[in-house]
């Protein structure tokens, strides 16, 4: 059962892989999170400065490790601010960086990428700032159509992000999306990306594993 799984996955994460590079994205699939490391670390170049949102799968596949330990790399890490007006800085500061490393919420079989953000600062920069997008997706993350992927980001990835972030919205008591209007709310800006207007600027590994929320 195990290798019918890996194979329809293999499948399935080809086929959107492909679909991403009708819409003027890069796009690759990997079977494992060590392949999925070794891809993103061959396309940044020495030298580039990098930052990201509140990603795990960047994490999980050990990018942000790899990088941090790269001295010949300019990293932008929010997390390591002192103050929240530092914090704000060097979130702004990512906006202009090399590479900006982010996963996505949802992705179609069609190649459409859909994501909700509080602050914004995520979306902001997949929509435009960063010179590139380098997004690691795992399999678990596609669906079928657009609009599953934003029932998945509502209802799924909201959810359990409220649960990580620990804010107090209806979500996070129920489990599902509440549509709420509340001062914690993480459900702040939708983005839809059907389309790379800059070619090759998203790049997108696409992993056979399940990676992230």
């Amino acid at each position: 059962m195990q290798e019918c799984k890996k194979v329809r996955d293999q499948l399935l994460g080809k086929k959107v892989a492909e679909a991403l590079k009708t819409r003027n994205m890069d796009a690759w699939y990997v079977d494992t999170k060590e392949e999925a490391l070794e891809k993103a670390l061959s396309l940044i170049p020495e030298g580039s400065s990098i930052s990201w949102g509140g990603s795990m799968s960047v994490k999980e596949i050990g990018l942000l490790d790899a990088l941090k330990a790269n001295d010949k790399m300019l990293v932008y890490d929010r997390d390591i601010a002192q103050t929240p007006e530092e914090r704000q800085q060097i979130m702004r500061q990512a906006f202009f960086c090399d590479y900006f490393l982010a996963s996505s919420n949802a992705v179609s079989e069609d190649g459409i990428l859909v994501n909700i953000d509080g602050y914004a600062n995520r979306v902001a920069a997949i929509a435009f700032g960063p010179a590139h997008v380098l997004m690691v997706v795992g399999i678990n993350k596609v669906v079928k159509t657009a609009e599953d992927a934003l029932a998945r980001a509502r209802n799924l990835a909201a959810p359990c992000n409220a649960q990580r972030f620990d804010v107090q919205t209806p979500c996070r008591k129920t489990g599902a999306c509440g549509n709420c209007k509340t001062p914690d709310t993480i459900c702040c800006q939708f983005l839809t990306t059907r389309y790379s207007k800059v070619p090759g600027r998203i790049q997108v590994i696409v992993v056979g594993e399940n990676l992230g929320l």
